[in-house]
């Protein structure tokens, strides 16, 4: 019995005609065909019209990255703007600081 299961079984096969019958072939061309997209008169814009029309995601993503990109560029430019003026008001506070200094050195420290 064991022998049995170790033994290879061989079947011929016999193929008198196609598998499928008329009927599923019928509903195949039907599948297939109708899928085809007929053009619809309708709206007649050619295939360019409506290519040039509908936006590629990559040029999407190119005018996202520009609108950010000019954003970054407006905010560089005024932390620029206000890292110049801040070094003038630093400049305005070390004159004042000397001169202060100065006046001080002067009147003061004679009559000590």
């Amino acid at each position: 019995m064991s022998n049995a299961w170790n033994q290879t079984c061989r079947m011929k096969r016999l193929v008198v005609g196609p598998m499928t019958t008329p009927e599923y072939n019928e509903w195949w061309v039907r599948r297939i065909n109708g899928n085809i997209l007929e053009p619809n008169h309708e709206n007649s814009q050619s295939i360019e019209e409506h290519l040039q029309v509908v936006p590629f995601e990559l040029e999407i993503i190119k005018q996202d990255f520009e609108r950010r990109n000019a954003e970054l560029e407006k905010k560089i430019e005024q932390m620029e703007e206000e890292k110049m003026k801040l070094r003038l008001d630093a400049d305005v506070q070390k004159l004042e600081a000397e001169r202060l200094r100065k006046g001080k050195a002067k009147g003061g420290g004679g009559s000590r």
